[in-house]
């Protein structure tokens, strides 16, 4: 993507209590690691954002859907500065039915494929830190439900604390189907 590129991501955020506990140990471990405050998320699609349509496709996926609880697998990690560590999730069909809907109700469908994680923090860490930090933190629940879809615009390429930073959300609905 070309330098100055932004996109639209399509998240699912979860529902009380797991929101709380969410946002409480992103910006703990932010703090901790002088790492960028975000909201909890699961990103279920994106597209370019010179499409228009955000609000649109938010409405068209919207009125069919209802809150999904998804099964947590575990934590883990990547070298991926979006992915530093983060809880996994099982694969869901619902979930797969709606990153599918807003691929078929995009005006020119990515190739995002769909893997439902929740990220926890955004930094460079090294392998053993890592692995420490993910040991440390045990979750509370075996499942998390999510009630709200969000239409969020940013740059194309997440890789430093500014680019996060720059998110901002700009379009929002509640999981009621």
């Amino acid at each position: 993507m070309k330098t100055g590129a932004r996109i639209i991501t399509f998240w699912l955020c979860p529902a009380e209590p797991a929101r709380s506990y969410f946002a409480a140990l992103i910006s703990d471990l932010a703090t901790r690691y002088d790492a960028p405050v975000f909201e909890p998320h699961a990103t279920m699609y994106v597209i370019s954002a010179d499409q228009k349509n955000a609000t649109t496709l938010l409405d068209k996926v919207v009125k069919s859907c209802r809150p999904y609880r998804l099964e947590v697998r575990g934590l883990d990690s990547s070298d991926e500065f979006t992915k530093t560590l983060f809880v996994q999730f099982a694969p869901d069909c619902g979930v797969a039915r709606l990153s599918e809907e807003l691929r078929r109700a995009s005006a020119s469908p990515s190739d995002y494929q769909l893997n439902p994680h929740l990220s926890l923090i955004y930094n460079a860490m090294d392998a053993e830190t890592k692995r420490r930090l993910a040991a440390s933190i045990t979750l509370p629940f075996t499942d998390v439900i999510f009630d709200s879809l969000k239409a969020v615009i940013s740059p194309a390429e997440i890789k430093s604390r500014q680019d996060v930073e720059a998110w901002r959300v700009i379009a929002e609905r509640k999981l009621t189907g």
